[in-house]
């Protein structure tokens, strides 16, 4: 194969993988603003700038398009929710001696809650819970599969820095996971109850509240 037969058919692979998750972002948008039964694929095939079949040569059927549609937007959650959490590895967190306010961890934690929470209350998050909780009688197994790749994967990434963090006696010696379940919990928790499960906007004074009051329980029963 010659140079530049490689690079055409490296284009050509890179044009289909765009070219699909345009159809699956137009997908996600559209389920989520007409609901599955409502939503039909020329619609999508329309919002993604693509003709109807080339739909259906992606993505065999409207139910297919439907699971992946919402399988990538938990990914996108995840990927989001995981960027957050780079602020937790800042060597000065793991530094056991006193240090400036900025570099306290009650401060970081309760920003990186709060950007959490952001990530949360966003409109990708809170379209992804009303799609898969509306669906649920049609697609049971939607809600363990996006848990899996959104909730179970952010607690086991959190786990890890709070175990460092133990380590280094910032917290107390501890289960790292149900630590992290448990704060993950503390800040969820409450927005659930006053949003209706998640689907109404916060605002970020609601966001604020809600993080340092999580984070001073947590450390209330954590800190080292």
């Amino acid at each position: 194969m010659t140079a530049t037969t490689r690079a055409t058919t490296t284009r050509a692979a890179r044009g289909r993988i765009d070219k699909r998750q345009a159809i699956l972002d137009a997908a996600f948008a559209v389920f989520a603003r007409r609901g599955y039964d409502q939503a039909c694929v020329k619609e999508i095939a329309d919002e993604a700038k693509v003709a109807k079949p080339t739909v259906y040569n992606h993505l065999n059927d409207k139910e297919t398009l439907f699971r992946h549609a919402l399988r990538t937007a938990a990914d996108a959650v995840l990927a989001e929710n995981l960027a957050v959490l780079e602020r937790l590895r800042d060597p000065a967190l793991c530094d056991p001696e006193p240090r400036a306010a900025t570099d306290d961890l009650r401060a970081v934690l309760t920003d990186v809650g709060e950007r959490l929470l952001k990530v949360c209350g966003g409109d990708r998050s809170r379209s992804l819970r009303w799609l898969t909780y509306s669906q649920v009688g049609g697609f049971p197994d939607l809600v363990e599969d996006v848990h899996s790749r959104t909730a179970d994967r952010l607690a086991e990434a959190l786990a890890d820095r709070l175990a460092r963090l133990a380590l280094a006696g910032r917290l107390r010696p501890c289960e790292p996971l149900l630590a992290a379940q448990q704060l993950l919990a503390l800040l969820t928790g409450p927005l659930e109850t006053r949003t209706h499960l998640g689907t109404r906007k916060v605002s970020a004074a609601e966001v604020r509240v809600v993080a340092e009051a999580a984070v001073d329980t947590f450390l209330r029963a954590y800190g080292g």
